[in-house]
């Protein structure tokens, strides 16, 4: 399910730690109060991550309830991203690579190399 990237409109990033054994009112209550956004809106999914890595939580409203989804990783690790903002939106791109375990934010963009053939 939570790899299904057609299913969302919009995905978001929560960029700083996060309890994780917050509930579903916990997630969004910091949805709307910290990222001043609303948890509300039909298919956008909310991905958080606590100090350890290979935790992550998802919140993500269906028209009439929500569903809360909760992925552990056992030998590996996401590649979560901590910068100083708060929250950001993401590709259905970035989180297909995030769900892979690659790393999301790009420092800068790899640049198609074409091969020249000698004869």
């Amino acid at each position: 399910m939570l790899g299904n990237v057609k299913q969302y409109n919009r995905i978001y990033l929560a960029y700083s730690y996060t309890d994780l054994r917050l509930g579903i009112d916990g997630l969004a209550r910091i949805v709307q109060d910290h990222f001043l956004l609303d948890p509300f809106q039909k298919g956008c999914l909310f991905l958080f991550c606590g100090r350890r890595i290979n935790h992550i939580k998802g919140l993500l409203w269906e028209g009439d309830s929500f569903v809360l989804v909760y992925k552990r990783l056992e030998a590996e690790h996401f590649q979560w991203p901590r910068t100083a903002s708060q929250t950001c939106e993401i590709t259905k791109e970035q989180f297909a690579w995030l769900i892979q375990g690659l790393v999301v934010e790009q420092k800068r963009r790899i640049q198609e190399v074409t091969s020249k053939r000698t004869c």
